[in-house]
């Protein structure tokens, strides 16, 4: 099981690298084999269906960006407030930014889901259930903001990512000077006066 399990994810990894360098249109079943050095019909062996190549990418695109639990740690005993959501959206900017081919398979995928009801399914519901788990780690950690802001801040850190990973408009201001100046703004006096007392969680 073990061994069926790497393969699956060399599969998914094969898949990530190929949509991020060819988009969409060149992510085939074939195309993965070849990505991953394997014998012809070992992906459609594993994912029988687009769909099913979709889920398990979206699905290893998750594992990949996670945070490290020891990181996640660290951040949590740090301060709270704006000072402490900062953090964590730097340390968001920073893992993403580390693995920019699956940053952008993900944005190939968003894009693809466009087009493609089916494609739309799958990607949408794993957006929002890592949206919800957004909101609920961040009032478990007592940092300021509730759903819509954290909503904000997805839009916001998806345009940061997508200028630093194609072709930025300002690529001489560091991307963390833009993470502080987003938190500044969409936070404000609000966020900073609930950080009084969430810092000391």
């Amino acid at each position: 099981m073990a061994r069926n399990d790497d393969r699956r994810h060399g599969l998914a990894d094969a898949g990530l690298a190929v949509l991020a360098r060819e988009g969409a249109r060149g992510l085939t079943h074939r195309a993965l084999d070849r990505e991953a050095g394997v014998p012809t019909g070992t992906a459609s062996n594993y994912f029988r269906s687009r769909t099913e190549l979709v889920r398990a990418l979206a699905d290893r695109i998750g594992q990949r960006l996670a945070p490290d639990p020891d990181t996640v740690a660290r951040l949590r005993e740090g301060p709270g407030g704006t000072a402490g959501f900062a953090r964590h959206v730097r340390d968001i900017v920073r893992r993403l930014t580390a693995e920019p081919e699956v940053t952008l398979a993900l944005f190939e995928l968003r894009l693809e889901a466009a087009r493609r009801p089916e494609v739309a399914e799958v990607v949408g519901e794993w957006l929002r259930a890592g949206f919800a788990a957004d909101v609920a780690y961040n009032e478990a950690a007592g940092l300021p903001g509730g759903a819509p802001e954290i909503a904000l801040f997805h839009y916001a850190v998806d345009g940061l990512l997508l200028d630093r990973l194609t072709l930025s408009i300002d690529p001489a201001t560091p991307a963390g000077d833009v993470v502080d100046a987003l938190v500044a703004g969409l936070l404000g006096r609000e966020g900073q006066d609930a950080g009084a007392t969430s810092s000391t969680r």
